[in-house]
């Protein structure tokens, strides 16, 4: 029995985290074995942490198969991907990184647009490919003054919307309620709120009442002229709605940083010059990931000392 906490690792951090992981537990590292159902078995009679990522999260078989499992702490804000009934049921805690990745992600959304909307990926390979003295690219869209609408308008969807206000866009939401502290417009429907919307941003948490929301007909109220951006979730859009939509030129574009099935991607999207693709990265800055590691550790020493949590979520 180890003297020191077992915590199973699920991907990895910056070497500066994961350093300070080792100088206080015994760390498992999942991601780094070849089998890593057979890694998990061994490692499993001594978990009593286990750090994932909100995509990844901690599914019930994972969760079943380690019977001392204390806390889940999570890189990221998602937690659609927990089975947070089965944790509540064994008493076991959960924590997030709030807060800590609202600039990227905001910062991620308001790149997509720019990048969609003004060819800036099409533009670099017409350039790097030679062509430009050939010939011009056709016009791009402009940004300043679009119609945004913002599905979800929590800590990201705020903070995308201050950034749309330096650019004088419209913005209206669509969330569960109102929020009467906010002066943007509100519209009750996702589908009413994309007929209103140039460009419509997806920034909200994933999950069953989230599931394929974004459907074939919010892709055809958005229009051929419309763009999609998703900083949220992969699984809130119809994924095959979206690639058909795009590739019969009922919608304009999208700018897409989560898909439905990572790291899979449609390879109809890949060719695709009004697409823009991201690999997940909308929180992967140095800065930020360092932030969220040090809320893990804090979150982890907060439990194993006995102490209140600093970000639970059960």
């Amino acid at each position: 029995m180890p003297t020191r906490p077992t915590i199973l690792l699920m991907q990895p951090f910056l070497k500066q985290i994961e350093t300070k992981l080792d100088e206080t537990y015994e760390v498992e590292r999942v991601f780094a074995a070849q089998d890593r159902k057979a890694f998990i078995a061994k490692a499993a009679p001594n978990v009593r942490g286990l750090v994932t990522g909100g995509a990844l999260g901690a599914p019930s078989a994972l969760i079943d198969a380690l019977p001392k499992l204390e806390i889940i702490a999570v890189n990221g804000i998602g937690t659609d991907a927990i089975d947070l009934d089965l944790a509540r049921r064994r008493g076991i805690h959960v924590t997030t990184t709030p807060n800590v990745l609202t600039d990227d992600v905001a910062d991620m959304a308001m790149g997509l647009i720019l990048a969609t909307l003004r060819q800036l990926c099409t533009g670099d390979r017409f350039v790097r490919g030679g062509r430009w003295p050939k010939g011009n690219l056709p016009l791009a869209r402009k940004v300043t003054g679009k119609r945004l609408g913002i599905l979800g308008l929590g800590r990201v969807g705020r903070a995308i919307a201050r950034r749309a206000e330096a650019f004088d866009m419209a913005i209206a939401y669509t969330d569960i309620r109102a929020f009467p502290d906010v002066r943007y417009r509100y519209i009750a429907t996702l589908e009413d709120l994309a007929k209103e919307s140039d460009v419509l941003v997806v920034a909200a948490s994933g999950g069953a009442n989230s599931q394929r929301i974004v459907n074939q007909r919010v892709l055809d109220a958005l229009g051929a002229d419309g763009v999609l951006i998703n900083v949220g979730r992969g699984s809130i859009v119809d994924e095959h709605a979206l690639v058909t939509a795009l590739a019969e030129g009922r919608l304009g574009g999208a700018g897409l940083d989560v898909f439905s099935d990572e790291p899979k991607v449609p390879e109809q999207l890949w060719p695709m010059n009004n697409v823009v693709l991201q690999p997940h990265q909308a929180s992967a800055t140095i800065e930020t990931r360092l932030e969220m590691g040090e809320l893990i550790l804090s979150n982890l020493a907060a439990h194993f000392a006995g102490q209140a949590l600093l970000t639970p979520v059960i």
